[in-house]
């Protein structure tokens, strides 16, 4: 295993680009630890990379993933979401901790976050939706991007028309936090529900607009008529 992990950084060193680096820092207020190579060649990097490991163990996969992550690279968390959500099919409900350390002691910045959590964790939520009461109790943590993980771990289920009332509490729960990264995230969710059921959504959006944040506030009404935009905006 070591092998192969040591294969796969030996490539993302040598596809890294100072100015793919210098270009990726701006998307972040926060330093982020990245190689600097383009997002193309990284899932090229992991997916030739799952070869090598798609006959091992799902635990011995979960422990390659663990080793990514702890590298904090950004590259090498990719590759630890790509490689987990290639696993989805195995999941049992027992896996939610190691999904659930990961998001709590590794994610750090929205890329990871919404990387791991809009597929790896959003695909397990899928499979077994008692687990949405655990994505409430991550709406109440203290750190930001856990807060985020309970909103953008219901995107992909959010599409498909899924836990509407689930979606409606983890709004109610991160309603009026101040962080805009929290903000954006549970107004994205609110974006994807609103596809599928937009009376609710939009229903919901006017009972709280005055005391929902801006932001959120047009994440959530982003794609929906210009006529219910407007009525949306007004103070």
């Amino acid at each position: 295993m070591n092998r192969i992990l040591g294969k796969i950084r030996k490539e993302l060193v040598e596809a890294s680009d100072v100015k793919v680096r210098q270009t990726g820092q701006r998307y972040f207020r926060e330093q982020v630890s990245m190689y600097g190579v383009r997002s193309k060649t990284v899932g090229e990097i992991g997916k030739a990379g799952y070869k090598l490991v798609r006959q091992l163990t799902k635990e011995e996969v979960f422990s390659m993933c663990d080793t990514l992550w702890q590298s904090g690279m950004m590259e090498e968390t990719f590759i630890a979401c790509m490689w987990s959500e290639k696993l989805a099919r195995q999941f049992v409900p027992d896996d939610f901790a190691v999904l659930e350390n990961w998001v709590h002691h590794y994610v750090n910045n929205w890329a990871s976050c919404d990387t791991l959590c809009n597929h790896t964790v959003g695909g397990f939520i899928q499979m077994y939706p008692e687990f949405t009461g655990e994505l409430k109790k991550w709406a109440r943590s203290e750190n930001r991007w856990v807060k985020r993980a309970a909103a953008v771990s219901l995107i992909i289920p959010a599409r498909k028309g899924m836990f509407l009332p689930d979606i409606f509490e983890i709004a109610d729960i991160l309603l009026t936090d101040r962080d805009d990264m929290v903000q954006k995230g549970y107004g994205w969710m609110l974006k994807e529900a609103s596809k599928p059921f937009r009376e609710e959504v939009f229903g919901y959006v006017m009972r709280h607009k005055a005391v929902m944040p801006r932001t959120a506030l047009r994440y959530a009404i982003e794609k929906m008529p210009p006529d219910l935009r407007a009525r949306a905006m007004e103070k």
